[in-house]
């Protein structure tokens, strides 16, 4: 008798040993950022603000340090997002005149279908008809910092909320988050509006920065010797931002579109801070580079200020998981639609595929997968978050994504990501930016400038971080060059963009300026 109650014992242990309890597919909260760049970013090393809150993510998660955008531009970066394809593919190209078709296979819809809840709140960019969303609550196109409206899936209507929008993005998703069924796994994604231009601060975080005089970068008077598309840029702090719709030099009561849209005490609180600033630069009366560094100064501290109040409400998201014991089965993933200059180069903006724009902020939280505390240096892009998801939540990936899962890097079964990242750029006349595209490895960038600037830059990343020497051409580099230019057709070719592979075979014998 005890011997058959000890075996049935023993058997029932072997039972339970070997079929575990099955683990539920983890949760998804993607946070992403527009224009918020990694120089701005304490987790990234930056000296200039902190991000405690973004940090945190970092601390409990891994930092990318190595991430990077196909296209860097707003709406092309979202839809590689949700799609793991190229723009030549997903079929939205330019910010002016593409046009995103939601009915396109999407990683929520593959969610949905293996039984995710999903949910899209804040800055979308895509039109305003999303599909593979259970709920939307989305800014119409670049949305506004102060009472904006939302379009509300099922409600005919916009609907016009008052405050600040990180503030309300962020109500906006805890909203759904109550009202989720709690019995199945979600993926939410909390896009916010900050940092985008034109960086107008919550009311609280405004004088944040007044007593903060930011360095200069080495490279801010760069003249673009040897860089054609450089050169003719139209995206300086010096000649292209504007005093007042960009750093707020309004006469008292004026404002533009943004300010006139506040309430009668939004006003009062930005013209109290605002007023003052203009009435000392005017008496001050700078010019020349004087006046192009206090423009910088004041462009800084209502960027940087303006990221407060994101920052401030990652933080709310997070502490919401951890409230409501969603913590531990939840992947959070912060990053940004690309990174953004903050003068280098003489600059603000993105679309170039030096470093500062093309690099994105990629931090990553999945308990009991990633340690936290992870740096990684392995080389990955916005198109692969997509695939990870998928492979995370255990569904399939559909054979037709460009993106690769990262999770293989990140548990040790691949040693590293990416050999070799490419980039496609395609707005015409915006800044003055001409289309190219290129590949970047470990230690150097070519690329293919084309339509306003035929010519070719390749870079030496290693003796040129900074990008302020085109070496394409130089005997020293012939070998380099000609190896580079072999990556960069292999991986034209990988990603099918047959427009690419017409524009490489075209002879340049000389960079040349195509004044149209």
């Amino acid at each position: 008798m005890f011997r058959n109650v000890l075996w049935a014992l023993i058997s029932l242990a072997v039972v339970s040993c070997s079929k575990p309890k099955e683990q539920k597919p983890p949760n998804i909260v993607i946070i992403i950022s527009d224009d918020h760049t990694r120089q701005s970013i304490s987790a990234y090393g930056s000296t200039i603000t902190e991000t405690p809150n973004i940090d945190r993510i970092a601390n409990e998660g891994v930092l990318f340090n190595n991430a990077y955008v196909t296209n860097s531009i707003c709406g092309p970066s979202r839809a590689v997002l949700l799609t793991g394809k190229y723009s030549h593919l997903n079929g939205f190209r330019r910010n002016t005149d593409s046009k995103f078709n939601p009915g396109q296979d999407q990683f929520v819809k593959n969610l949905q279908a293996a039984g995710y809840q999903t949910a899209w709140i804040g800055k979308y960019h895509l039109g305003e008809n999303p599909q593979g969303l259970d709920y939307y609550e989305i800014l119409p196109g670049q949305g506004y910092y102060f009472n904006p409206d939302f379009i509300v899936k099922g409600k005919e209507e916009r609907v016009r909320k008052t405050g600040y929008v990180s503030d309300l993005v962020e109500d906006a998703a805890e909203n759904w988050m109550d009202n989720r069924d709690p019995e199945k796994p979600f993926c939410v994604v909390i896009g916010h509006k900050a940092t985008h231009r034109t960086w107008m601060p919550d009311l609280k975080d405004m004088d944040m920065y007044d007593d903060v005089t930011f360095p200069i970068p080495d490279n801010f008077y760069d003249n673009y010797e040897g860089r054609l598309a450089a050169m003719e840029n139209d995206m300086s702090v010096d000649k292209t931002m504007i005093m007042g719709y960009d750093l707020k030099m309004f006469p008292d009561e004026v404002g533009d579109r943004n300010v006139k849209r506040m309430t009668d005490e939004q006003k009062k609180a930005f013209f109290a801070h605002y007023t003052p600033i203009r009435e000392e630069l005017e008496a001050s009366n700078l010019s020349g580079k004087e006046l192009v560094e206090w423009k910088y100064q004041q462009y800084m501290r209502d960027y940087l200020a303006t990221a407060a109040s994101m920052d401030r409400n990652i933080g709310r998201t997070l502490d919401y998981l951890k409230e409501n014991d969603l913590e531990e089965n939840t992947i959070v993933i912060y990053t940004s639609d690309q990174g953004f200059y903050l003068g280098e180069h003489g600059w603000f903006d993105k679309r170039f595929m030096y470093e500062e724009s093309f690099s994105t902020p990629m931090i990553m939280k999945y308990p009991g997968v990633v340690e936290p505390g992870t740096k990684s240096d392995a080389m990955v892009m916005n198109l692969d978050i997509a695939p990870t998801l998928l492979d995370a939540a255990g569904v399939k990936i559909p054979e037709d994504l460009q993106g690769e899962s990262i999770l293989p890097v990140l548990t040790g079964e691949v040693e590293k990501g990416r050999e070799v990242l490419y980039y496609h750029y395609y707005e015409v006349g915006e800044h003055n930016v001409s289309p190219h595209f290129g590949v970047k490895t470990d230690r150097y960038k070519i690329i293919r400038f084309y339509n306003q600037v035929d010519a070719w830059e390749l870079f030496d990343l290693e003796k040129d971080p900074s990008e302020m020497n085109n070496v394409s051409g130089e005997e020293a580099y012939q070998e380099v060059e000609k190896e580079m230019k072999a990556k960069l057709l292999e991986a034209i070719k990988k990603y099918e963009d047959t427009e690419a592979e017409e524009i490489f075979h075209q002879d340049i014998s000389n960079p040349t300026i195509n004044k149209k």
